[in-house]
Order: structure tokens, then sequence, then C-alpha cells
């Protein structure tokens, strides 16, 4: 059998297997994170493509092996041997900055890339290590609250990612009641905006007033990347449940003038941050543009996950929200219709409020928001108790947004959101936020930012 690698690097590698890493860790976790930290070095060492195969399937199989003891030994000596070397980088710069030439800038280049991202990119050649990596990022996510110094893992895997996961590999398919079981199990496993409740559900959800687009990978055949359910409808629905009623009329989508986005899912956590579902928005309302020329609305019917949180954390600033915060812990409150219309009256304002001006650095502070405005659609209106499950109401309330995708207005949005984060809404949402009671106690710093009707 070859040699994995050069004998120098050989008894170096072995001899790291054998020193204990310092602290109360187990030895055998020890000894598997270095054994696995051993194959990817000898991976990296390796110019034979058919020995290189071998070694990145033995890698992919021993880190898949590892106990999750193992698994934080072995993402440190990612860290610790899989980094540039700061002294080759000073001297690079260095090199560059007194000749600025392209040779200078390749060797830099060479110079700041972590090994980790050729190491990545030989463990995606085998079959079967897309799916590892993309289980790899998901644990680092996990861990990186706790250990930011595996940020670094993360970004090379982001960066990777981003190209192998570009709109030039991804497959668009609609999914119906013909496609692979196998598919649909993972759509009712994965769907996390709206519980699809088991098969009947699931195929109310594929009749024929009601679509449903996934992208996919070629390398991931049986595993959706991002997907999004699509109602055909009469006007712009402002309640979700009927939109999820297993017992609802199906209605004749040649005579739909609105597709009404209400669930989109992204389905690989190794892939969070990696942007791809506006493309996958934008595609399915050119499709179905064309499949129903009545079509003339494009909208979502969208959750606001973070508003109820925000409105705990406001409460600590502004007592006067503790009365209403504890009314809406009532159980049942929406049923007394005098409670519910004070609840309402205040709640649409605060809402507005926070839709416009709870900032996370320049972008809105709700994720939803923050995406459907990135990709360039228009904050529309504000529906009350449109959502009015158990996790609708503990989430938000019952507030549901629509959020309008005008394909003619789109990139103008994204623009103007992108260079100056400007937030392209209608009128009556500023009108709202601005007689909240947080924008009466807070109204400087309302006027400071910029809202575009």
């Amino acid at each position: 059998m070859d040699a994995p690698a050069k004998p120098s690097l050989l008894r170096r590698l072995l001899g790291s297997i054998a020193r204990a890493r310092p602290g109360d860790l187990p030895r055998a976790a020890v000894r598997d994170a270095r054994r696995t930290i051993w194959l990817c070095h000898a991976l990296l060492s390796e110019r034979g493509d058919v020995s290189g195969a071998r070694l990145a399937r033995e890698a992919l199989a021993a880190y898949q092996e590892l106990e999750d003891t193992a698994l934080g030994v072995f993402f440190d000596l990612l860290v610790k041997e899989f980094s540039p070397d700061p002294q080759e980088v000073g001297r690079t710069a260095d090199a560059y900055r007194q000749d600025p030439s392209q040779a200078n800038l390749v060797r830099l280049q060479r110079a700041v890339e972590p090994r980790r991202q050729e190491l990545f990119r030989r463990l995606n050649m085998v079959a079967g290590g897309t799916a590892v990596l993309l289980e790899m990022r998901r644990r680092v996510l996990s861990a990186l609250g706790e250990r930011p110094h595996y940020a670094g893992i993360d970004a090379d895997l982001v960066h990777l990612f981003s190209s192998w996961f570009n709109r030039g590999f991804l497959v668009l398919q609609r999914i119906d009641w013909r496609t692979s079981a196998l598919v649909l199990e993972k759509l009712i496993k994965y769907e996390a905006v709206h519980a699809i409740q088991g098969w009947p559900d699931l195929r109310r959800r594929l009749q024929s007033d009601r679509r449903c687009y996934a992208f996919f990978h070629p390398v991931l055949p049986d595993e959706p990347v991002i997907f999004i359910e699509v109602a055909l409808t009469r006007g712009v629905s402002t309640r979700v449940q009927p939109l999820l009623d297993l017992h609802s009329a199906i209605a004749d989508p040649t005579l739909a003038d609105c597709a009404i986005f209400y669930s989109i899912t992204n389905c690989q956590e190794g892939l969070r941050g990696v942007s791809f579902g506006n493309q996958l928005i934008k595609q399915v309302a050119a499709d179905l543009g064309r499949e129903f020329p009545r079509l003339k609305t494009f909208a979502t019917l969208s959750p606001v996950p973070g508003f109820r949180t925000w409105l705990l954390e406001q409460a600590v600033r502004y007592p006067e929200l503790a009365g209403l915060l504890a009314r809406l812990q009532a159980p049942g409150w929406q049923q007394d219709q005098k409670a519910a219309a004070e609840l309402q009256r205040q709640l649409i304002r605060l809402c507005a409020h926070y839709l416009l001006y709870a900032k996370q650095g320049r972008d809105p502070l709700d994720p939803v928001a923050r995406f459907h405005l990135g990709n360039g659609a228009r904050l529309e209106r504000l529906n009350w108790l449109g959502d009015t499950s158990d996790s609708g109401m503990r989430r938000s309330a019952g507030l549901m947004v629509n959020y309008v995708y005008r394909l003619d207005e789109v990139e103008r949005n994204h623009e103007s959101y992108a260079k100056d984060g400007r937030i392209v809404a209608a009128r009556r949402f500023e009108v709202l936020a601005r007689e909240s009671l947080v924008a009466r106690r807070d109204a400087a710093r309302i006027d400071a930012v910029s809202v575009s009707p």
C-alpha cells in the first residue's frame, strides 16, 4: 500500500497522535481526533488521484465516527494546524506593499488562504463529501457561541458553499403528489413555518390551487436545499388559517389573480447564511406568471417571529408595556372583543415601529423582514390575527405581514436597501409607527431613519 505521506511528515504526525491534549479529556477522544487530523494532513500531501480519493474516504469516515468530545479536539486542531502562517502572511503583504505586482498579489492570496479550504475541496471530491461538510458546518455553528475561534472554519465553509451552491448548480423542481415519497417525507420533516400535519395535510398543499417548488443540487438529489409553498388566490390573503385548512374547497387556479408565498423553508442548517431564497422567489414568480397570465400580484403572508421577544425587551425601558404584555399572557384574550380591540390598537402600531425601526446594525432586527426587504420586496400591510395558531400567537401575537414583490420594482428596491438601508414601505406603516407608544417616547431616533413610500 502506498505511504500516505512523506516520511518526515509521517513521523511528525504520528508523534502528534501520541501527545495528549492538555486538560481532562479522555485519551481515546484525543487519540481519535488526532488520527483524523493525521489523515487530513496526509490527504493534503497526496498528489495521486486514486490514493487521494482513498485518503479522503478514510478521513471522512474517521470524522463521522468521532464522539462529541473528540469533535471538539478535532475542530481545535483544524484551527491550530490548518490556519495561515502569520509570518508568511506578513512577509508576502510587505512584498506586495513594496511592489503591488500581479505576481506578488497571487503570492499574498495563496498565503492568506487557509489550508482548510483545500482540505475541504479534496474531501468534497468523493461521494458523500458534500453532505458531511454540510453537517460539519452545522456542528460548527452550534458551537460557535462558546468557541468563537471556530469562526475561521465557518468562514471557509461558507466561502466554498457559496460557490458550490450558486444558482448555476441549483435545479428548480416543482413538487407534486407524483414526486418521490422520499422527498415528500422530507418536506414534512423540514417545514419550519407552518408544520405539515401528516400526509392528508401535505396532499392538500399540493392540490391544483397550490404550488410547491424546491431547489435541488446535483450531488444531493433527494435533499431539497430550500422550498417554497404558494397559494393561488383571488385577492391578497390576510389570514393563513384558511390557506392551511385541510377541508377548504379547491379553487380554479386559472381564475387566480394573486400568488401568495405563505411558507419558505431552508432545509440545510449547514447552508445558513448562503443566500439563494431570493432567486427562488423570483424564478417561481416568473414561472407562475407564464403559467397563469391573470396573476397580477405576488405577495407573501409572513410571520413576524421576533416581535414578542422585542416587546419583552422594550418593557424594561417602557414600563407602560408591562400591562399590555400581561394581557397577552391571558389565555383566549382574542375572544374578548373589547380587550382584543384595545390590544389591536396598540400592537398594530408597535409592530409597525418594530418592522421599520428595530435594527440589527443597519438592517431590520426581524429576520423575515431582513430577508424579504433585502430581496427587493415592499412592506405592504399588517394583518391583525393573521395567524391564530399557538406558534403564531406566541411569537407575534397573531400578527402577519404582506410583503409584495412587484417584479418591475424589485431590483430598484434591492439597490436602495443594499446601498442606503432604506426600507420601501406603504406610507401607512410610518403613520402607525409614529403613533406607537415607543415612538412617542423616542421621536428623535425615529426622525433619523429614512423610509421610502
